[in-house]
Order: structure tokens, then C-alpha cells, then sequence
């Protein structure tokens, strides 16, 4: 029962967070606010992509930021060759499911069969190799350079561009957290504990790891999608492992195995660099705005194990357990004299 209250007050909590976030734009003008906000959104969608992996099936990949860099690429691509319209945008979206479907299952298909860290440096090595080839194959994509490119006039509008951000976000939380409670997730969560035990039970623990595998990849690609949108501009840095180690961060952060844990993370790292950056002018410390954060990390580590959300998830279930153990009925104390007598 107590479970029930704590998932709708969740919803609850969700739904409020949700329609106060899209009336946002009609309340303040700030354009910068609209700015971080839709950064936010995009990689909260990514880390929660990453958290499918390593929160809820034990992988770990350092090769994350190449489905990221497909989709960023693929869009960039198809709205600079064929012109920034409607149709080109969702013709780059399905290009996008599709390779980066194929490109997840393959990789899944050929390192999954590895031990943990065998699979996060083969993952690291495919990154490297699709990294390499944005930057060779400079008739494509102009290398370390880059391009810009025009995006549907639909989109231009920020306060547009933040709605769909924010919805498409809604979405991609509403899906995860569907998946990660049928049971394939389950067994997904199952083959993170104890993955031996799981294959004796008759289950194809590779079928599992790599639908998981390709459906992190399809959403990491769709994120990429929106995020070289945002930016109207592509480099090969949509490729770098730093973006992994970001969604890691962000994951650790708000809580491994939560999916809302991406959303608090990507908040508070987002802010927390903004922030840090706006306080340059203030003290010249403050331009080493990378160490602070660090600290910052470290702070939260030490004091949130689980990451802010699952802490606090711990904590509230060990606050209900105690609630509900002391409105049990205690049984009746033995009567003292009776006992002495007897013995």
C-alpha cells in the first residue's frame, strides 16, 4: 500500500514539475533560461538513455556518445543537403532509428558476449573509430571544423523549440519507466544482480542485453537529433567520450536505476556549470569553473551514495517502514508477578 502512495505522489509530483516547466516560457522572458532549460531536457533524455544500460542491466559503455554523434550528424546532414523542411526532419529521425538500431545491435551482437570491462573498452574503441571518421571524411561532414545548418522555421522560435524538448523528455520518461516495469525489465533488472542465476532459469540473457542495448542507442540517437538542432551547428565533438563520461556523471549524480535521477542531474550539473561560469567576473576563481564542479560531485557522493534521487527514495521507504512498524499493534506485556510466581 505504502508503495502505491509513494508512486502517486510521484506522478503527482511529475505532472505539477511537467505543466509548471511548460508554462515557463509565458511567465518569464529570459532567453538564456530558455536556453539551459532545453539543454537540460536533451541530455537528461541521454543520461536516462545511458541509465537504461548501466542502472537497470549492469553495463557499462564508454562508447555511449557515438549514438549521440549519429543522430547529431544524421540531421545535420539530411537539412543541409535536402533544405531545412518538415519532411527532411522526419526522414532524418527514421534514418536515425534505423542506423543507429543497426549500429547498437551489431555492437551489442559482437561485445556483449564480454566481460564488463572487455565490453566498455570495445565500446570505447567503436566510439574512437566513428570519431575518426567524422574527422577524415571532411567531404561530409568538414572535419574537426564542422557546419552549420538551417533548421525548420517551425523550430526557430526558442520557445517552440523548448516545448518540444520538454515534451519529447516527457515522453521518453514516460516510455523508459513503462519498459523498465514490464517484464522484460525486469529481467533486464534481474540479469543486473545476479546474470549466472538468470541464464540457469532458461532466460536468453543476450536477447535481453541487446534489446537493451539498442533501445538506449535509439534514444542516445534521437537526443543527438535535438541537440545539434539546438545548436544549428555540428563538429566531431558529438563524438567525444567526454559526452559519455557526462551521461555517467549526470546518471551517478541523480541516482543510478532511477530515470528521474537523469532528469535531477542533468539539472544540477547544468546549473551548477552556468552558474560557476556567470560567477567569473565575480572572482577570478570562479574561472576554474571546472574544479568547483568537481567538488560539487564529490560533495554529492559523499553524502548522497545512491545519487540525490535514490537517497532520498531510501530514505523515504525507511520513513514509511518505521511509520508502519509502529502503528502495529504491540502484543500485551507479560504480567511480572505471574511469571515470578510460576518460576
Amino acid at each position: 500500500m505504502s508503495r502505491l502512495k509513494q508512486l502517486s505522489k510521484f506522478k503527482l509530483t511529475f505532472s505539477v514539475l511537467t505543466i509548471g516547466l511548460l508554462f515557463l516560457p509565458f511567465v518569464t522572458d529570459s532567453r538564456s533560461m530558455l536556453i539551459m532549460l532545453t539543454k537540460i531536457f536533451i541530455f537528461a533524455v541521454f543520461a536516462m538513455s545511458y541509465d537504461l544500460l548501466l542502472g537497470y542491466t549492469g553495463i557499462v559503455s564508454f562508447g555511449h556518445a557515438m549514438f549521440f554523434g549519429i543522430g547529431a550528424y544524421t540531421v545535420a546532414i539530411c537539412l543541409k543537403a535536402f533544405g531545412p523542411s518538415v519532411p527532411v526532419l522526419l526522414l532524418a529521425i527514421v534514418v536515425t532509428i534505423i542506423f543507429t538500431g543497426i549500429v547498437s545491435f551489431l555492437v551489442g551482437l559482437l561485445t556483449l558476449r564480454l566481460k564488463a570491462h572487455f565490453f566498455a573498452m570495445l565500446t570505447l574503441a567503436v566510439a574512437a573509430l566513428f570519431l575518426v571518421a567524422a574527422e577524415k571524411w571532411r567531404s561530409l561532414t568538414m572535419g574537426n571544423d564542422g557546419f552549420t545548418f538551417a533548421i525548420p522555421e517551425i523550430l526557430r522560435d526558442r520557445v517552440t523549440f523548448y516545448i518540444v524538448a520538454l515534451v519529447f523528455m516527457v515522453i521518453v520518461f514516460l516510455f523508459l519507466e513503462r519498459f523498465t516495469q514490464s517484464p522484460m525489465g525486469r529481467v533486464l533488472q534481474a540479469i543486473r544482480e545476479n546474470e549466472p542465476r538468470v541464464e540457469s532459469l532458461g532466460y536468453r540473457v543476450m536477447h535481453y542485453k541487446i534489446t537493451a542495448n539498442v533501445i538506449a542507442g535509439i534514444v542516445a540517437g534521437l537526443a543527438g537529433i535535438l541537440y545539434a538542432m539546438s545548436l544549428r551547428f555540428v563538429n566531431t565533438a558529438v563524438f567525444a567520450t567526454e559526452l559519455t563520461l557526462d551521461a555517467l556523471l549526470i546518471t551517478i549524480i541523480g541516482g543510478v536505476g532511477t530515470l528521474f535521477g537523469a532528469i535531477v542531474g542533468a539539472a544540477l550539473i547544468e546549473y551548477a556549470r552556468h552558474g560557476l561560469m556567470d560567477l567569473a567576473s565575480v572572482h577570478w576563481i570562479f574561472e576554474r569553473w571546472v574544479i568547483l564542479l568537481g567538488t560539487v560531485f564529490i560533495l554529492v557522493v559523499m553524502f548522497f551514495p545512491k545519487g540525490i534521487v535514490g537517497t532520498t527514495q531510501s530514505w523515504w521507504v525507511k520513513r514509511q517502514m518505521k511509520k508502519a512498524n509502529k502503528s502495529k499493534p504491540q502484543p500485551p506485556a507479560k504480567n511480572k508477578n505471574f511469571t515470578q510466581d510460576v518460576g
